[in-house]
């Protein structure tokens, strides 16, 4: 049985405000609609004209508590490299449907993406999963993937988190941009620029949305799987839920790949869950 990630009507009505006032203001040419799938209504954000099935795409999937508006600096980047679309993943902040189920998560987020893929390329599709959205992209068999961009990915080895990020990072009473703040500076790099339009999603957020747990690693089967395409590994050196460390020898070990570390200043789009022993 799926439940809501929002804790209210009014909750649901905020986050859905802010994302559309995000993209209402983007300057990058795109179209928005949305798909029926197998996981509910799909929120669908495509750069270039039309909602007919993209050739030579790239699929962007968001990861946890995060959404086609609060990628937009990242989307506009890969959309230099061709058409691409950016899913908002069921279950999650943002305007596709708000229920998500309460079992086996990750596979049944595979089935989705499996689902949605045909519905919006023609042909096969590189896939650039972040966090969350990296181990859906990992759960999939779909043959319309041609390739995955995995950032910072989940599903290849457990997050470990310590208490003092727990306590930063976990939904806290008002006041919210003082919330925003510690979140944002628990989560940044040294040096990190993050504007307070970031501090004050992940405050809402934090308000407005149930937490959730991480998604367990992958079993060994849909990792052998997900080797019949290339993939790629990319994560910041200051990755506070899942260092390099930690990151780098699962993906070698359990995906083939060697992993890409940036030392670029940045921040690590999650909040972090109470545990990550959930079923997923």
């Amino acid at each position: 049985m799926p439940s809501s990630t929002y804790r209210s009507q009014v909750a649901r009505e905020r986050v859905r405000n802010w994302r559309e006032a995000r993209l209402a203001v983007w300057p990058v040419h795109h179209d928005r609609w949305q798909v029926e799938t197998s996981a509910g209504l799909t929120s669908v954000v495509r750069t270039g004209p039309g909602p007919e099935p993209a050739r030579g795409a790239i699929v962007l999937i968001p990861g946890t508590n995060v959404n086609a508006a609060v990628s937009l600096g990242f989307a506009e980047a890969l959309s230099r490299s061709g058409p691409l679309i950016v899913l908002d993943v069921p279950g999650r902040s943002g305007l596709s449907a708000g229920e998500r189920p309460r079992r086996h998560r990750t596979d049944r987020y595979g089935r989705w993406l499996t689902d949605i893929l045909p519905q919006v390329t023609s042909e096969p599709a590189v896939v650039v999963g972040h966090s969350l959205g990296g181990a859906i992209a990992l759960a999939s068999g779909s043959d319309l993937i041609s390739g995955r961009l995995l950032v910072s990915t989940a599903g290849l080895v457990r997050l470990r988190v310590g208490a003092s990020l727990l306590g930063a990072t976990m939904p806290v009473a008002p006041p919210l941009r003082t919330a925003g703040r510690a979140a944002r500076a628990a989560q940044s790099s040294p040096g990190a620029s993050v504007s307070d339009e970031l501090s004050r999603w992940m405050a809402l957020v934090g308000s407005s949305c149930r937490s959730s747990l991480a998604p367990a690693p992958l079993p060994s089967t849909a990792l052998a799987r997900a080797r019949s395409v290339p993939n790629m590994g990319v994560t910041g050196s200051h990755d506070v839920f899942l260092p390099p460390a930690r990151l780098g020898p699962a993906a070698e070990q359990r995906l083939g790949t060697r992993l890409r570390v940036s030392t670029a200043p940045g921040i690590s789009c999650r909040r972090s869950p109470p545990s990550d022993s959930a079923p997923s």
